[in-house]
Parts: C-alpha cells; structure tokens; sequence
C-alpha cells in the first residue's frame, strides 16, 4: 500500500466521485469516476493502486448530442462477468429536473477485449427495471452461482428520490425474477435535503454480504450506511437484510473531510487487505448546487473491522 497510511488525508486522484476502483485476474487494477464534466466515460489501469494516479486515461464513450444518454453520465462501474467486461452507468435525456428529479436511467457498455482500455465498447441498452422512472447506481455481484444487480431507483409511490433494490440477473444486463426493495430512506441522516438511498458497494466477507450506501444531500451531509445479510439468506427477502440505525461514515471536520460516499471495494496487491475507496471534498462550504463542484476527490484507506466482523468505515479514515 505504499504510503497511503500516512497520507490518508491527500486523495489518490482529484476530482473524481463515485470512484470505483476493480481488481482483475490480470493483476491489474481498473479505475472509472465521474469527471466534472459529465460527458464521458474513461478507464485507467495499474499494478498498484497507488499508480492510478498517474496511469494515463482512456476516453471509452462520450455522450451523444441528444437522446436519452446525452446528459448528466454518472457513476460508470467497470465489472467482468462471464468473459465479458461490462460498465453500467446512468445517462439522463436532459440536464433540466422534473419535480427535483432528474431523468436518469441506467445503461450498458460491453467488450469482449482482453485489455478494456483498448476494446470497442457496444452499447447493450437500457437495463429495464419494473418501473421506467429515475434509476441509478447500478453495481452487480456473484453469490453462490447467482448473479445479481443492486440499484436505486424512485418508485413513483414513495415519497423521496431513489430506494435500493435487489434482483437477479438472466444476463449482465437482463434482469430476471422478482424486483425486491431492501432499504428506503427513513433515519434522520437519510433524509437531509433529499431522501435518498444511493450508490451501492458490495462486500461478501466474514460469513455476510455486506452493501454499503449513501444518502442524504451530496454536500458535506452526505453520508453512508450499511446494509448486512446473512450469507445463507435468501438476499431477494427484504427481511433479510438489516440496516444499521445511525450512519457508519460521516463528515469528519477533525480531518477536513466533508460529505464522504459512494465508495467502492477493492483488494491490496498481496491480497491480505480489504481496500476502501470513496470520494469526499476537503472544505465544507459550497458555492451554488454541489453538484456541479468538482472537488469531490477519491481516497483510498486501508478497510478495517469492528470486532464483530463488520467493516469500520468510520474507523478506517482515522489515524
């Protein structure tokens, strides 16, 4: 890990969110973020984390002029499923909200090159949902031979911007069976300036899945929680999921970090640690929406864990 524990509070690259940061068969590690311009998709690779930050970037797609995917391209993931690497991104039609909405849907990148940064990506579509209404935040995972997609979503009924949702996979971008909600915003830290239950990352570790997520305003409300099931549950019951009651990683003014959130998982070179990666912004007050600043960095730490097995998020980010 190099020097990252002793530089904890300098980000590994400026001005990326929603980083996510995935470790290949081939050694190396694959970045994507959102760019302040929300225009394009890129992708850089290294052996080491730490050489993301000066691995050179490769534009993969740019957003058309108009249509559905011309506006507003958030939170690419890069995922390798079945021989085949996928991003999963969400694209609106316009930059303009309804209701303080927006109109994203999520979308799907493909290419069948060994080395993504060079492959020709395919545009697979839509990833359709049961309802065609604000949808984000699509991340996918494997458990005991099932494929599965976590996103969120506005169901048109419940008050607020987007839920989580669970369901199977027929293919990486086809979803299949029922279509399960397991968190709803509905804590006090959930619900600043907006309602919201966003940004998934997947963990299976210590005999449980664990999902983090974000919530809250993305200014320096923005927070995370998490979501624990059992690793032998039935992950498309609601009940089996439990939602810890007060937020696992928040602004901590003591380390000038403000709003962190939407992080992703990822693994040390050696393979003995559990990796945290998230973006937060160094100064807590923000001119005009904070959506359109771009000093949302992404920072690495080292994960830690509670005695109980669980991650330490909070406990991570402190020295």
């Amino acid at each position: 890990m190099g020097n990252l524990e002793i530089s904890y509070i300098k980000p590994l690259l400026e001005q990326r969110a929603d980083p996510w940061v995935y470790k290949h068969t081939d050694g190396y590690y694959y970045f994507t973020a959102s760019v302040p311009e929300y225009d394009r998709i890129e992708l850089r690779r290294s052996l080491t984390i730490d050489g993301l930050k000066d691995a050179k970037e490769v534009i993969v797609w740019r957003k058309p002029a108009e249509g559905p995917l011309s506006a507003n391209i958030w939170a690419p993931e890069i995922h390798f499923v079945a021989g085949t690497w996928c991003i999963y991104f969400a694209a609106a039609r316009t930059t303009e909200t309804n209701e303080g909405l927006f109109d994203h849907r999520m979308f799907v990148l493909t290419t069948d090159a060994a080395n993504p940064l060079e492959g020709s990506w395919q545009l697979e579509g839509q990833l359709r949902t049961a309802w065609e209404s604000f949808a984000l935040d699509a991340t996918s995972f494997e458990h005991k031979g099932t494929r599965y997609l976590v996103w969120a979503q506005k169901d048109p009924a419940i008050a607020g911007n987007s839920n989580l949702y669970i369901s199977a996979m027929s293919n990486p971008w086809t979803l299949s069976g029922k279509q399960v909600m397991i968190a709803t915003p509905e804590f006090d830290w959930e619900v600043i300036g907006f309602k919201v239950n966003e940004g998934a990352a997947v963990l299976i570790r210590n005999g449980r899945i664990f999902i983090s997520f974000s919530a809250s305003a993305t200014d320096f409300n923005y927070c995370m929680g998490l979501l624990t099931a059992q690793e032998d549950a039935d992950l498309l019951d609601p009940s089996s999921w439990v939602k810890t009651t007060s937020p696992v990683l928040t602004t901590n003014e003591s380390i000038g970090l403000f709003g962190p959130g939407h992080n992703s998982f990822t693994v040390s070179e050696d393979g003995t640690q559990d990796i945290l990666v998230f973006h937060a912004r160094n100064y807590k007050e923000i001119v005009g929406d904070p959506l359109y600043d771009p000093n949302r960095h992404t920072f690495v730490r080292v994960l830690k864990y509670n005695a109980d097995g669980s991650p330490d998020l909070a406990g991570s980010i402190a020295n």
